[in-house]
């Protein structure tokens, strides 16, 4: 009697089992450590909800394996690097990832069921206005810009919610060929942030928006007129307000003031050279002497940790996850679909070009985050958010594939 060949299993399986293997070990080595028992739960729980993310999400929720499987693998990297450099806050992360989870679930879902966008594509433009509004009036100043809010005790950035109110509200005015009114629409948004002082976020905005008008018309004379109409406002910002200016001479010249302004970028650099390509080791660096290492500077602490290899690495998976938005845009057989996993993947491409640069001198430095990794609940569900919406489209196209499968088999059977 033959035996039965047992079947290998697949690449994905085994790329699932790898990453849940590392974040294991990876924890169980930080509570080997001092024997916390916090590193020692959470060695078990990080790979289980990876793996009720990868595999047990699309067997009940229309999902897209291939970017829960890419953002699982940079949240999980978040929390990890959060908790090696303060145990509560990477605990904290955890539970953000939770929410932020069904805050993605709940964006695939309205993207996959929601037919009529009308009503809800307009409301998004007041919400947008408004939200952006609230900090100049409740606004709390950090780091130059009033761009926090705290209301009952919770504080977040309204810019990061209008990042998706503002992506279905340009995606629904470019389908419709309103090219002028979506063009006001981000204009209004920008002459808001620009009130806050919050330059880096409008930079976000510009770019999605512009990339969007670009793809929407196809016309060069929108990108070059939108490229020479940001420049100036650039150009304003740098005149108009004193720590832009600051930055962006820091940029030129960090070593001219290494103990003063230009700190964080020399104890930057300097972390990523000690790292080295393979980094010093889990919890062997010194990532302490980095300034906001758990969010504007946490792609310095992976380097200088896992090394400069592992953080080109980490570049390659949002690299995967912006090519994947655009795969499934270009599958969208609707315009409005289209736009909005392309503004998606813009404005994660946006976001971690920013603050990678400004890490490695490339750039002058902005306050923003770094996409799914970088502290902060805020932030961490408004990037799922944005891959929620991209799953939701590949949804869409998923369905409307296996619809024409089925009606050609049909039509099939009917000519036999």
């Amino acid at each position: 009697m033959k035996k039965k060949k047992q079947r290998k299993p697949s690449a994905s399986r085994r790329l699932l089992g790898l990453t849940m293997l590392f974040y294991g070990l990876a924890f169980l080595l930080l509570y080997l450590y001092d024997y916390d028992l916090r590193a020692l739960a959470l060695a078990g729980a990080v790979p289980a909800l990876i793996f009720v993310s990868v595999r047990g999400l699309p067997r009940v929720f229309p999902s897209d394996r291939l970017l829960l499987s890419l953002s699982s693998f940079l949240v999980a990297l978040g929390v990890l690097v959060l908790y090696r450099l303060n145990p509560e806050r990477g605990i904290s992360q955890l539970i953000n990832y939770m929410v932020a989870i069904a805050a993605m679930l709940a964006c695939t879902l309205a993207v996959r069921f929601i037919r009529r966008w009308r009503l809800l594509a307009w409301l998004a433009v007041p919400v947008s206005l408004g939200l952006l509004a609230l900090p100049l009036v409740y606004g709390t100043e950090i780091y130059g810009a009033k761009n926090w809010v705290t209301l009952f005790g919770f504080g977040f950035q309204p810019s990061e919610l209008v990042k998706l109110s503002l992506l279905v509200s340009l995606s629904w005015l470019l389908s419709r060929r309103k090219v002028i009114l979506a063009a006001l629409v981000t204009l209004a948004c920008l002459g808001l942030l620009m009130l806050q002082k919050d330059l880096g976020t409008a930079l976000l905005y510009f770019g999605m928006a512009l990339l969007m008008m670009y793809a929407s018309t196809g016309s060069p004379l929108v990108l070059m007129a939108g490229a020479g109409g940001g420049a100036a406002g650039a150009y304003v910002g740098y005149r108009m307000f004193a720590h832009v200016k600051r930055r962006v001479a820091v940029w030129l010249n960090p070593w001219a003031d290494r103990q003063g302004a230009g700190y964080q970028i020399v104890q930057g650099l300097i972390a990523i050279a000690n790292g080295g390509p393979w980094g010093t080791g889990l919890r062997l660096g010194n990532p302490g002497v980095i300034p906001a290492s758990f969010n504007d500077y946490i792609f310095t602490v992976i380097c200088h940790e896992f090394g400069a290899l592992f953080g080109v690495a980490v570049l390659g998976i949002y690299l995967a996850v912006i090519l994947r938005g655009l795969a499934i845009a270009r599958q969208a057989d609707q315009t409005f679909h289209a736009l909005m996993s392309l503004g998606c993947a813009a404005m994660i491409g946006l976001q971690t070009f920013v603050i990678v640069g400004g890490n490695i001198k490339l750039i002058p430095l902005t306050g923003v985050t770094l996409p799914l990794i970088s502290y902060g609940g805020t932030s961490l569900v408004s990037s799922m958010c944005l891959v929620g919406v991209m799953q939701g489209v590949s949804a869409v196209n998923r369905a409307r594939m296996q619809q024409a499968r089925e009606s050609a088999l049909y039509e099939g059977e009917d000519a036999l």
